[in-house]
């Protein structure tokens, strides 16, 4: 009976043992080292670049602002202590056949064409690229009923819609232009609610204006200062006149100014006594101690902050 207790027990810490060793069997048998990837040789590891810093990115720079069209399209001025002269030939481009011969003159001319006439703008185009300077010449309201001054010209009057409907037109009937001067004009120059939004829009487009004073109750200069615009007045008529002994003697005039002023401004057409006087007088310039100027030279002389 001991004995079978014995073997019972016997049997039974077998039984044990061999249990617990196939339970610690089948742990190992499931626990695997991890797989490392394999590590490849030397020679074929490559090494990659640094990672470069970002660069810092500075902040915007505001850009110069353009220049106002009259010093952008300006011909520039001669550097020079002597004293100047400027000649502006008006009506240019209706009588093409000496609005041509004006453009052959020496430069640097100001050449105040037309808008309405008819090749105004590859004509203004050519007297630039000779280096001439250019004006719009703006036909507006004559005190005179019986003079014309022309298809889409200035009225006082009307409605303001009107009038600016009408000075669109002609400020793009051609480019390269470094303001406008007034083609008659004597009653439009003269009236100041006129004459406002006139100078309003071409200070808004960066022009300047030339004064002709064709009238001595102009308002121009006022409602030009009044607007911030750049300004320039004529001094001397040089064929109010036609003829030739005139034409002479407004030229001496405007050399006696430009020697008391420093700058005197001369305004001309295209007739042939003016055409005629101006090739003969033009090349005795330095002769006389004088320098042709741009107009735009008038309003540098006043050191025009536009």
């Amino acid at each position: 009976m001991a004995l079978n207790r014995k073997l019972a027990f016997g049997v039974s810490g077998c039984a044990a043992v061999v249990v617990a060793g196939v339970a610690v069997f089948a742990t190992l048998s499931l626990w695997r080292e991890p797989v490392r990837p394999p590590t490849a040789p030397a020679s074929q590891i490559i090494e990659l670049p640094p990672v470069a810093a970002v660069p810092q990115v500075a902040a915007p720079v505001a850009l110069p602002a353009e220049p106002p069209a009259w010093r952008r399209f300006a011909v520039p001025t001669p550097v020079t202590d002597l004293p100047l002269v400027v000649i502006v030939i008006d009506d240019m481009g209706v009588d093409r056949h000496r609005s041509l011969r004006a453009a052959a003159l020496p430069a640097p001319l100001t050449l105040s064409y037309l808008p309405y006439a008819e090749h105004v703008a590859v004509d203004a185009a050519a007297a630039r690229a000779r280096g001439h300077e250019l004006l719009l010449h703006l036909p507006m309201e004559p005190v005179s009923r019986s003079e014309d001054p022309g298809p889409h010209a200035l009225f006082t009057g009307g409605s303001t819609d009107d009038l600016l409907q009408r000075l669109d037109w002609n400020l793009a009937r051609f480019d390269g232009y470094v303001g406008a001067n007034n083609h008659m004009g004597s009653r439009f120059t003269a009236d100041r609610a006129a004459m406002t939004p006139v100078l309003n829009r071409i200070a808004a487009r960066g022009l300047m204006w030339l004064d002709s004073r064709t009238t001595g109750a102009t308002v121009a200069p006022a409602v030009a200062a009044a607007q911030s615009v750049p300004l320039a007045t004529r001094d001397v008529f040089l064929d109010h006149d036609p003829s030739a002994a005139n034409v002479a003697a407004q030229l001496h005039l405007l050399e006696a100014i430009a020697r008391r002023k420093g700058i005197a401004v001369a305004i001309g057409h295209p007739r042939d006594a003016t055409l005629s006087a101006l090739e003969q007088w033009l090349p005795q310039l330095a002769a006389k101690g004088l320098v042709l100027a741009p107009l735009t030279a008038a309003v540098n002389y006043g050191d025009f902050g536009g």
